[in-house]
């Protein structure tokens, strides 16, 4: 399909230099340049914003098939589309568990036919998530949905041997794999950060190793393997240490890090309202501090929302048996811009690279993530860097509002997003095909 052309007139690229114009034509970046005429395109207006290329999140959980009443694909794409994302990766902790091709493609299928972002579905590494035996991963990844990513994400591939085996058949299909690192053993009961706050509470802590043991086994399993592993929401200061050595050792390691893990520490349960809950649990203010410096200094490679919306009823209820997880795709850049950029620590070409760049190399997309140049597919974020808003969980496309970030006042706002060249959101709003 050929789209209608688009100009987009006085954008910053990467937030640097002087505004240019760019032109977008049958899905591609067709001309870049200062005052370039209209010519039957339609003009968007833009005011000096900032152009990145469209972000891609590796961690996503759009609940469709099993948990409609929390995500659809449909409203999951719509909130990431609002979001400034032009792809995802859906999580397979689905219901029916995404561990055959058949779930696989629908999802796939569901994301191609809504048309907001491109939904790529990760299957499970072990059938129905249980940590017993291997998923059918060769079938996933040469099914139409082409599974490049496999993660028994919101449980750990605990046993040694079944995690080895993973990854060895992953080298020979060419694909990633994705572990939520959680020693269960450590964990049984727990529901906070195991430290002070968690004591005089009285939470059941969740203690650091137990993310921090398995990180350091998968990396001796990588290395073991000759291939690569990719850590799930990595919370604390000892998993950053892990990393910077097993990548020094020359291990094949990728790591990413939510925008909550970034901004909040454990000192946000003293309200005891779960909608702080989350796994891994909201850590200390070092370890926010430790995260922080990795991200900018590349240890930990990029930025993955662990999007994760909840029913009402599974958040409005004592803190122990409430569902952990938090929105995350429309709130990320904003928390990134806070955090990250207005201290100082990331660039704006830094924001593109772990918001877009690095996660497109880490799964191996070649569409996305791409530099903004003439002939590249016009995979494209355009945000004001300047406005501030009020977050209002009601007001966002989810189905679910289970944000801990509810009535802050956020910087920096996604104005634009398009996907090959269609605008898919825009000042709020979504386009559907």
């Amino acid at each position: 399909m050929t789209n209608t052309p688009i100009l987009l007139r006085e954008v910053r690229l990467y937030g640097e230099g002087e505004p240019v114009d760019v032109r977008v034509r049958d899905g591609q970046i067709a001309e870049i340049g200062a005052g370039l005429d209209a010519d039957g395109a339609t003009v968007v207006e833009a005011g000096g914003h900032i152009l990145l290329p469209g972000f891609v999140d590796l961690h996503t959980h759009l609940r469709e098939p099993g948990r409609e009443d929390t995500e659809t694909i449909a409203t999951g794409s719509a909130a990431a589309a609002l979001g400034g994302y032009t792809a995802v990766f859906a999580m397979a902790n689905t219901d029916p568990v995404a561990d055959t091709a058949v779930i696989t493609d629908h999802v796939w299928r569901r994301g191609r036919e809504i048309g907001l972002v491109d939904v790529h579905p990760v299957g499970a590494v072990t059938v129905g998530l249980k940590g017993k035996q291997l998923a059918e991963l060769g079938a996933m990844s040469s099914g139409k949905a082409r599974v490049k990513m496999f993660s028994d994400d919101g449980y750990c591939v605990e046993d040694p041997l079944i995690m080895r085996r993973a990854l060895e058949y992953a080298r020979g299909l060419g694909v990633l794999i994705a572990q939520h690192a959680e020693e269960p053993r450590l964990t049984v009961g727990a529901v906070a950060h195991e430290g002070p706050a968690a004591a005089r509470l009285g939470l059941t802590g969740w203690p650091r190793a137990a993310e921090e043991s398995i990180v350091a086994r998968d990396a001796l399993l990588a290395r073991d393997a000759g291939y690569r592993v990719h850590i799930c929401h990595a919370s604390t200061a000892g998993t950053v240490e892990l990393l910077k050595w097993a990548k020094s050792q020359g291990i094949s390691i990728t790591a990413e890090v939510t925008p909550h893990h970034l901004m909040l520490d454990d000192s946000r349960l003293e309200t005891y309202d779960a909608v702080n809950k989350v796994n891994p649990p909201l850590r200390e203010t070092s370890d926010v501090a430790a995260l922080r410096q990795a991200l900018a200094e590349g240890v930990i490679d990029c930025v993955a929302t662990d999007h994760a919306p909840h029913a009402a009823q599974d958040k409005c209820c004592e803190f122990a048996a409430a569902r952990p997880g938090m929105l995350g795709l429309q709130t990320a850049l904003s928390i990134i811009i806070d955090t990250m950029v207005r201290p100082g620590l990331l660039t704006w070409r830094a924001v593109a690279r772990v918001m877009s760049e690095k996660p497109a190399q880490i799964v191996g997309l070649t569409d996305q993530g791409r530099p903004i140049e003439v002939g590249e597919p016009a995979n494209l974020t355009l945000v004001d860097p300047e406005t501030h808003w009020v977050v209002q969980g009601d007001a966002f496309a989810s189905i679910s509002d289970n944000t801990p970030f509810e009535g802050l006042t956020l910087p920096g706002q996604v104005r634009l997003t398009m996907l090959r060249g269609r605008i898919t959101a825009e000042e709020g709003k979504v386009n559907a095909l």
